[in-house]
């Protein structure tokens, strides 16, 4: 792949995956340079404890921050003092206020490793002591109220057993194995703490070439300098999942991408497909990766040079194909440009063209797309083989939260197709809304849905006001917090389908003022009037708490022009008007009057 290398050139391909290292390490200033020259980032706080050097982990982890759209400002702990650091704060981290915490560890910072003579009792009991050390730096970092990621333990560099040593009590690779499946059994139980799997890494790329001694026994590096871009990369992408920053859809050619063949030369029974062939089997398994995809809530679309009908029998012809017709949302299969049929999808499922990965055989298709709609992702891709890992290793879909609206998610985009050919019978929009029989719950945010709230806090970026985002932890003493704060979620029911938790709104009260700090809502539901019902409902709750106004404020970005003009239109008087920037007042009236009249609310 060309990464402009040859000109001198930067560009940001450099920082996608598969990545230069070597190129990355030697010009991370320049390629830091051309980074901040975009002004649109979200500013994080970022701390980094360790036990071992991580001076070029940070400077390589700020590169692909910057490159998700995150400006990290960062504070590093002492070398090798990552417990001291956490447990002995003087004020300084706790000063800082981190949003995120990666620790970093290596089997370097294993301290009670078994030896020979060991008995069986005696590795048990350095196993439960380590794993005690290790909880105790997790549980003393999510006291600061921050994302904590930590690294489990990568294999040893050699095996005193050889090959016994994955089952011999006294074997290091034994005990690294137990080790990481205790701390991977504890992390599922716990809130805002991610694991940095260096042990898949780690195997990913070779012990061999992982392991560097040299750089351990002069700059106390815990792994080999050329493999730092892997580790923070890894790192970045755990961060920017946790933010709502991850790709929402793939948008896929068919010919060739999905199947071996052209459908429309070779035939339905022509093209290759199924387990029965050797040039079937990466297609097929291609096919199964993405189906698994849609079980993780991430959206499958085609795009293809194709007649529709003749293009749709590759599914409903070919039973040994694993995908359906009925697993992808949109399915343009025309003669228009692709971009154009990309650029209609993303309008007609409603999320932005940055969310799209666009996945083509075709290296000509690829560039027309990567120049006609520069925001969304086209993965370099050489063969069939290559797909899987394009999309995979790549991390576009990063999971750090998985909820029920996730798995549902793919079902509830479907409704909204079924909403909107609905719509289109209607002259009277009004009418419309009330033929959706819609009903709604709403009350103040409950740890039962801490999880949801945090990941459309985090994922909305139209229908939202401020762009402010939230940690869990922080949603979490918002809960416990009810005499400062008004907080509401919001449910939304219609006859076509249940779109789960789909609103969320936060308000500081001081005195009998209430300012909104965050008000979102998913695009799935907006101008239903569910906007009203949310207003009705936090005016009622401010009314019950003496609060006479409430205050708001919109802050522009490129996805939230569409509500510019929303609180101008529900009543609230503009305090300050700038391009960037509208501030607002809003005098609750002792007789306000109720706007939702379509939707049948239950506050709980």
């Amino acid at each position: 792949m060309d990464n402009g290398h040859s000109k001198g050139v930067y560009n940001m391909s450099v920082l996608d995956y598969p990545f230069d290292s070597a190129y990355i390490l030697q010009k991370k200033k320049s390629i830091k340079k051309e980074l901040l020259a975009n002004n649109k980032f979200i500013d994080k706080k970022v701390a980094i404890l360790s036990g071992s050097t991580i001076g070029e982990i940070k400077n390589i982890l700020e590169l692909f921050l910057l490159n998700y759209g995150i400006k990290p400002e960062f504070k590093v702990g002492g070398y090798n003092r990552y417990f001291e650091d956490l447990m002995f704060d003087d004020g300084n981290l706790k000063e800082f206020g981190p949003d995120f915490i990666y620790i970093h560890t290596s089997n370097k910072n294993i301290e009670n490793l078994p030896v020979p003579q060991d008995t069986a009792e005696q590795v048990q009991e350095k196993l439960e002591k380590e794993f005690a050390r290790y909880k105790t730096v997790v549980e003393k970092a999510l006291s600061f109220g921050a994302v904590v990621i930590v690294n489990n333990f990568e294999m040893p560099f050699y095996r005193m057993y050889g090959n016994k040593d994955a089952v011999a009590v006294q074997g290091v690779v034994n005990f690294t194995t137990r080790l990481n499946l205790m701390i991977a059994d504890y992390i599922a139980t716990k809130d805002n703490v991610y694991l940095n799997d260096i042990n898949y890494l780690s195997s990913l790329v070779g012990l061999d070439n992982w392991h560097n001694l040299e750089n351990w026994y002069l700059y106390k590096y815990a792994l080999s300098v050329d493999q730092i871009p892997q580790l923070a990369f890894s790192v970045a992408k755990i961060i920017k999942s946790a933010l709502g920053k991850n790709k929402k859809s793939v948008v896929l050619d068919l010919d060739n991408t999905l199947w071996g063949g052209i459908i429309g030369d070779d035939g339905v029974e022509g093209i290759a497909i199924g387990n029965e062939q050797p040039a079937g089997m990466s297609y097929t398994e291609f096919q199964s990766y993405l189906k698994k995809l849609t079980g993780l809530g991430i959206m499958l679309n085609v795009c293809s040079k194709n007649e529709e009908a003749i293009a749709k029998q590759g599914f409903t012809d070919r039973k040994e194909a694993p995908l359906s017709v009925d697993d992808f949302i949109c399915f343009k299969a025309n003669w228009e440009p692709k971009s154009i049929n990309i650029a209609n999808i993303a309008k007609e499922i409603n999320i932005g063209e940055d969310s799209l990965v666009f996945i083509d055989d075709n290296p000509a298709e690829r560039e027309i797309v990567r120049q006609s709609l520069p925001t969304v992702t086209v993965p370099e891709v050489k063969s069939p083989e290559d797909y899987i890992k394009a999309i995979d290793r790549a991390g576009f879909f990063e999971i750090t939260s998985f909820t029920k609206d996730d798995a549902k998610r793919n079902e509830m985009y479907k409704q909204n197709a079924q909403r909107a050919a609905a719509e289109s019978s209607f002259t009277d929009y009004t009418d419309y809304l009330l033929s959706l029989n819609m009903t709604g719950e709403i009350g103040a945010f409950s740890t039962a849905h801490c999880e949801r709230i945090t990941q459309l806090i985090n994922k909305t970026n139209q229908f939202n006001f401020t762009t402010r985002r939230y940690a869990q932890s922080e949603v979490e003493a918002i809960i416990e917090d009810k005499t400062n704060y008004i907080s509401a979620y919001a449910k939304l029911v219609d006859k076509f389908g249940d779109n789960g938790i789909t609103a969320c709104f936060i308000a500081s009260v001081e005195g009998t003022n209430a300012n909104i700090d965050l008000w979102v809502m998913s695009c799935r539901v907006f101008k239903r009037h569910f906007e009203y019902a949310m207003l009705d409902y936090v005016v009622g709750k401010c009314k019950e708490m003496g609060v006479k106004t409430i205050t708001a404020s919109w802050l522009r970005t490129a996805k939230n022009v569409i509500i510019k003009d929303f609180y101008e239109s529900v009543g609230f008087e503009v305090t300050m008007d700038t391009e960037d920037e509208k501030r607002y007042i809003y005098n609750i009236p002792d007789d306000y009057e109720v706007k939702n009249k379509v939707i049948e609310m239950e506050t709980v």
